[in-house]
Formats: C-alpha cells, structure tokens, sequence
C-alpha cells in the first residue's frame, strides 16, 4: 500500500479559495488512481472528486463542479485539490484515497474501492 498525507486545511471565508495537497510515499504513484472524500459533522464520509493513474480522467461531485479542481503531479507523488468560491457547506475533514483495484480508466467513487487513505486535513468556511 501507498501511505498518504494531506495538508492545506484551514480556516477561510465563504467565496475563498484554498489548495489542498495530498503526498504518497512507498509506491509507483502513477500506477494508483485518487480521490478526494470529505466527511463533515454529523454526517457520513462522501465522495468529492476522482482522477486517474494518468490525470488524464477526471470526475466531480455536482455539488463541487465547476469550483473544485483536481490535479496531481505524478513526478512530486503529490495530488492536489483547487477549491474555489468555498461555501459553508463545504466545511469538513477532507480525505485523501488511493486505489489500484480498478481499470485503467474506470471512475471509482466508492470508499471500498480505496485501500489506502490519509489522517484528514480540516477546512472550514466561515465567516
């Protein structure tokens, strides 16, 4: 398995921005696809984006397309997440997921599909 470690998660107004990073170490990174999931309080752990092995697939959540932007850099071992125009109901712990159970461009949006998964890093909108 890959370890995971995501940072970036603070305190920000509602319209900010924020990017969010997301470091693998242990394996090929590129050979893993990712994903993004949040879990805010009260609430159970959701899925937010998905990109390929490659970064060359990317899908989004409805709530979050258009705002939120996916990316990695395969040659840092690094994800990143670009959120823009932060609402308050983004507010959440952001999870970091990697997988190799899938084909190469199948889209996984379920949480069992993960194998590997970092400690969470919190944001919060609010004013």
């Amino acid at each position: 398995q890959v370890q995971l470690q995501e940072s970036g998660g603070r305190l920000v107004q509602p319209g900010g921005s924020l990017r969010l990073s997301c470091a693998a170490s242990g394996r090929t990174f590129s050979n893993y696809a990712m994903a993004w999931f949040r879990q805010a309080p009260g609430k159970e752990r959701e899925f937010v984006t998905f990109i390929s092995g490659s970064g060359t697939i990317t899908y989004y959540r409805s709530s979050v397309k258009g705002r939120f932007t996916i990316s990695r850099d395969n040659a840092k071992n690094t994800m990143y997440l670009q959120m823009n125009n932060l609402k308050p109901e983004d507010t959440a712990v952001y999870y970091c997921a990697a997988s190799q159970r899938g084909q190469p461009y199948e889209v996984l949006i379920a949480q069992h599909e993960y194998e590997s998964w970092g400690q969470g890093t919190q944001v919060t909108v609010s004013s």
